[in-house]
């Protein structure tokens, strides 16, 4: 199981947002991290499929990004997900459930235990526009996992979550990343810092960090070593 990137790059006018990134993800949670406009979410769309790249490619155990199999392996949480005030949390996964082809007992058997999984199951009849942010962050980290992904790509997926629940979805994605590929964005260096064993750090466009890094080490410190100011905003 594996995440190939291969020389990809993405240009936008006269910005290039990745630049020449090459990068093989095994099992296992993969921290990215980097200040605002280095390129890490054009990076993860680019993984997706939902941009198309410049130069260079993407494959997911051999299967072009472009691939029915590979949006099939696939689970992603944008950073911004899109969402049905109107629906109910239980209908908003049903519906997002067809769309990834599952069938309709699979659906909602899968829906009712991720309401569960992710703490909304007492409101699961409920509108998502009566939801907190948490509410709607959970909301989209269900949906993410509707699949039973092999390849999981998360946008800042702790954003809006309270401390107790961010714990919690760490050792969810912790969890996740034992029989999946798992690539984490996010500015909270905590997270990465409790569930990665590989960080990746990101500025210009490039990676320019790639490893583990001492568990002795406070990672922010280290980030801050790095790159100075621009930690306040990764």
């Amino acid at each position: 199981m594996e995440l190939v990137i291969d020389r990809l790059s993405k240009q936008f006018q006269n910005k290039i947002a990745v630049d020449r990134v090459s990068l093989r993800l095994t099992p296992g949670v993969t921290g990215l991290l980097g200040a605002n406009g280095a390129g890490k979410t054009t990076l993860m769309r680019l993984a997706c499929g939902i941009l198309r790249p410049t130069a260079g490619s993407v494959a997911f155990d051999g299967m072009d990004v472009s691939c029915e199999g590979y949006r099939a392996s696939l689970g992603y949480l944008p950073q911004d997900f899109g969402y049905y005030p109107d629906f109910t949390a239980l209908d908003f996964l049903l519906y997002m459930a067809a769309l990834k082809g599952l069938q309709r007992s699979a659906a909602r058997r899968r829906s009712a235990e991720l309401l569960e999984l992710v703490g909304l199951a007492d409101v699961a009849k409920k509108k998502i526009k009566t939801y907190s942010g948490g509410m709607r962050q959970r909301l989209g980290i269900a949906q993410a996992l509707l699949n039973d992904p092999k390849l999981l790509i998360l946008d800042e997926p702790t954003a809006g979550l309270d401390p107790r629940e961010r714990v919690r979805f760490r050792e969810l994605i912790a969890a996740l990343g034992r029989d999946s590929v798992v690539l984490l964005s996010t500015h909270i260096v905590s997270d990465v810092e409790h569930i990665a064993g590989r960080v990746l750090i990101m500025k210009d466009g490039q990676i320019v960090h790639d490893g583990a890094w001492d568990r002795h080490e406070d990672l922010e410190k280290f980030y801050l070593a790095q790159f100075g100011e621009e930690a306040d905003h990764a």
